[in-house]
């Protein structure tokens, strides 16, 4: 599998082998009537480049093609043995080569290669490219690794009505049976996981960036059923101040030419970082009202794939390895930018609530990995696109950052990047840039943080002296040992803050010490002789990585009062202290859905409100004794949701987060009531003043509705009718999954697992996930449970391995708690004839049953 599967050792040797100097691609989109395509393409590639061992022998890569011919160096090769999984053979090569692949490539419907889809408002076709990690050679013939840097030409034959993007700008001239032929002109040096091809009827909107280093061209598009809905103004306003930021602290201006944002249809990810041509989900072009924390998050995507244009297009990693630090410095980069140059100032603590949940829970699987993963090939690669390459990788850049100072750390990246500008690097290059600019070896810091794994704990101990109970006489900061793991303990900068009751009874901060821990005991000097606080919080100001534990003075006062908490990051790392507890089976799950009922209304950050009742409602479906859950958790706290969503703002967010959380519990007969009344009479008939119900809310309430057996299939498909669109269709999916009938989900469940031509779309399949494991529905998953290793093993063999992947991850039975479920994956799992891939996901899977086994047993025991 060299080619498919390309490992480390061959790429290094491929690479040591050849210099690839440009690629001429041509593509015909058309049917040769100049209409759109289908099922295939045809794409003809030029590739020019140099051997330096000539009569050497190398591969290159294509895959799922029928080849017309293929010339090298005017010699005609034999293809009779290609195949996807070793590539093309291209023996004796001489010092400069010329290779010339013609051949009819497939378009897919699973996000991956050049993706086609129709959408059913206009019947119109729209195409996009996805060529991370390795599936340019979907599209066309190359050697497909990020270190065999060239520069491309593009020529694309499309339909007349469609508007063609890539990586530069385009001619157009008249082509044959009235279809027009784009000429791009040639790019700058890049990777081939980096080019990019967008095609269809697109709405464009055309604006510039302009300072001091010139003019950048910047375009939107989106579908066009899609236009009425794209906020243009706001968008653009965005992305000027991403530019103003990185061109600011870079110290080296943009270097691709021009900027479009494309929001594409089915997309599997947030977005891609095509030079110049980043494209984003379209789920980003909001058709219904959202909360401000989506804006925020849209915010962080567009200013998280600005910052690839420096790190990761203008420097790219030489090998997957680095994966890493290409992922994590975007995350870091974009919330640096959003509290420095956009409204959302208080970015670090949605980096708190939401990057670093992700973290945890994935650094606590057994499938948990250095930061520095060891790459050793694609598969491993695209399977380590997880919490530990995005979220922990930034939690460890902004201890750095902490470690070093924000300037020095700035100054190594303007290093960095000006001496590996359009070339390939390491990690090692960097961290000698930025000890260069910080006067400190990182050796030892790398080696701690990047090269083990596990979270340390952090926690305190109090001394006070007999005679003043109320002062502090040592504060101790504890570290334990990174679990799981080798148990290291780590350097860390941290901060210490004290809170206490000021006059109004809030809780604020009185005391603040910021020092450096580094071995399993540390005082904290300068809080000798301070008063006792209500509130002691190690890593305040959220500095390092790791698992704060609370004393038990302090675990009470956020148990009884987190909302007093003033300082909204402070409040929310008490939020996920709280919340890490509870999956570790050290807080019961009733208790924490009870603060999250009690305190939600009050928090202010409505990201956090909705993450925090998100949280709530996992803990009723995983973590708690399933019969407190079903007959007073479940409704108690759907009560409380309705109830929050009337007391708040008429129009306002929370009102909205609060309704949405009830309409992703299983409501009762009276709420089913109010939801039926809001779909039919509208929001003031329900005593929601202000709401705004739109199709997607529409959509919300009517699949609560019909998972609660209060609305059929017939009443789906009359709001189908109503939204006839893509959007409308996922919708649809996911409310027909929700129908609580054995039927029902048994009809999912074919839906799923059909392969061929009547398989359905990446975007379906997500969608249908999301309306089979509701809960209250476990009952009704029993055949499912019994049949899903067969379903995934046929699926996995049959299908792309995204697509299979995240099938294999939604379909498992997470609801089926118990021993035996646990005991037959360890079996699985055991097995190593099976793939490693999905073995690493039954493992994740199984790991998230064991936790909640164990925290049910400590919620069931609360009860006595």
């Amino acid at each position: 599998m060299r080619s498919l599967n390309l490992t480390r050792s061959d790429a290094a040797a491929r690479a040591e082998l050849l210099d690839v100097d440009t690629y001429e691609v041509d593509l015909d989109l058309t049917d040769g009537s100049g209409g759109p395509g289908s099922g295939t393409f045809r794409s003809r590639t030029v590739v020019r480049f140099t051997c330096s061992r000539p009569g050497a022998e190398t591969f290159i890569d294509l895959r799922s093609a029928r080849i017309r011919s293929v010339t090298l160096n005017g010699r005609d090769l034999e293809t009779g043995d290609y195949d996807d999984e070793v590539g093309l053979t291209l023996p004796d090569l001489q010092e400069t080569n010329e290779l010339v692949v013609d051949a009819d490539l497939a378009y897919t419907s699973t996000g991956e290669g050049l993706h086609r889809m129709v959408d059913p408002v206009d019947g119109e076709v729209y195409l996009y490219s996805q060529f991370q990690t390795a599936d340019a050679k979907r599209v066309f013939a190359c050697f497909d690794q990020p270190d065999l840097k060239a520069r491309y030409t593009l020529t694309v034959t499309a339909p007349a009505s469609w508007v063609v993007v890539a990586n530069t700008p385009a001619g157009e001239s008249p082509g044959e049976s009235g279809a027009v032929v784009h000429r791009f002109e040639q790019t700058e040096i890049l990777s081939t996981y980096l080019v990019a091809l967008i095609a269809g009827p697109y709405h464009v909107v055309e604006d510039s960036y302009v300072d001091e280093h010139g003019t950048i061209p910047l375009r939107l598009l989106c579908r066009a059923s899609l236009a009425g809905y794209l906020d243009s103004d706001r968008l653009f306003a965005e992305t000027k101040e991403g530019f103003g930021f990185y061109h600011r602290e870079f110290g080296m201006p943009y270097a691709f030419g021009k900027y479009d944002q494309i929001f594409v249809p089915e997309f599997n990810a947030g977005a891609m970082e095509n030079a110049g041509a980043v494209t984003f989900l379209e789920d980003y072009v909001f058709r219904s009202r959202v909360t401000a924390y989506r804006y925020e998050r849209r915010n962080e995507t567009v200013l998280h794939e600005m910052a690839h244009m420096w790190f990761g297009d203008l420097v790219t990693m030489r090998w997957w390895d680095d994966l890493w630090l290409n992922e994590s410095f975007a995350t870091f980069a974009s919330v640096l930018a959003q509290v420095d140059a956009t409204q959302y100032t208080d970015a670090w603590t949605t980096f708190a609530n939401v990057e670093k949940a992700w973290a945890y829970r994935q650094d606590q699987l057994p499938s948990t990995h250095p930061v520095a993963a060891d790459m050793t090939d694609l598969e491993t690669v695209e399977a380590n696109f997880d919490g530990i390459t995005y979220a922990k990788g930034a939690s460890v850049l902004k201890q750095l950052v902490a470690y070093v100072g924000r300037e020095p750390f700035l100054a190594g990246l303007r290093a960095y990047f000006a001496e590996h500008a359009f070339g390939n690097a390491e990690f090692d290059d960097l961290l000698r840039a930025l000890e260069a600019s910080s006067g400190r070896d990182l050796s030892d810091w790398a080696d701690q943080w990047l090269r083990t794994t596990g979270i340390n704990p952090i926690s305190v101990e109090v001394g006070t002296a007999a005679d003043t109970q109320g002062t502090i006489s040592e504060l101790t900061v504890v570290q334990g040992p990174a679990a799981p793991g080798a148990g290291e303990l780590r350097t860390h900068r941290l901060g210490v803050g004290l809170y206490s009751r000021d006059d109004s009874g809030e809780l604020v901060r009185t005391a603040f010490a910021e020092l450096d821990v580094d071995a399993e005991r540390t005082t904290v000097a300068d809080m000798a002789g301070l008063p006792v606080p209500d509130l002691i919080l190690p890593n305040d100001s959220d500095l390092t990585y790791c698992s704060v534990r609370l004393d038990e003075r302090s675990l009470a006062t956020v148990l009884s009062s987190i909302e007093d908490v003033t300082d909204p990051l402070a409040r929310t790392l008490c939020w996920s202290a709280l919340w890490e507890m509870t999956r570790e089976a050290r807080l019961p799950a009733r208790r924490f859905v009870e603060v999250v009922t009690r305190a939600a209304p009050r928090e202010a950050h409505i990201g956090v409100v909705q993450r925090v009742l998100a949280q709530a409602q996992s803990a009723l479906a995983r973590y708690a004794d399933p019969d407190w859950a079903a007959a007073t958790g479940w409704p108690e706290f759907s009560d409380a949701m309705l109830a929050a969503a009337r007391a708040s703002g008429a129009g306002s967010d929370h009102q909205l987060a609060f309704l949405a959380a009830l309409c992703n519990c299983p409501v009762g007969a009276d709420q089913a009531r109010v939801l039926a009344s809001l779909l039919d009479a509208g929001p003031d008939e329900a005593g929601l003043p202000g709401l705004t119900l739109d199709t997607d809310l529409r959509w919300t309430v009517l699949t609560a509705l019909v998972a609660a057996g209060a609305e059929n299939s017939d009443r789906i498909d009359e709001e189908l009718a109503a939204d006839d669109t893509a959007g409308g269709a996922r919708r649809a999916a996911t409310a027909r999954a929700a129908r609580p009938t054995v039927g029902a989900k048994e009809e999912a469940e074919a839906l799923l697992t059909t392969t061929g031509d009547d398989a359905p779309s990446n975007a379906l399949v997500r969608a249908t996930l999301l309306g089979i494991d509701l809960p209250g529905q476990e009952h009704l998953l029993a055949g499912l449970c019994e049949r899903y290793l067969d379903d995934v093993t046929a699926l996995w063999k049959a299908r792309s391995g995204d697509l299979a992947k995240t099938v294999a991850a939604g379909l498992f039975p997470a609801w089926s708690v118990d021993a035996d479920t646990v005991a037959r994956f360890d079996a699985v799992i055991a097995d190593t004839s099976r793939p490693a891939a999905l073995r690493r996901i039954l493992a994740e899977q199984n790991a998230d049953l064991t936790r909640a086994l164990e925290a049910r047993a400590v919620d069931a025991a609360a009860a006595g």
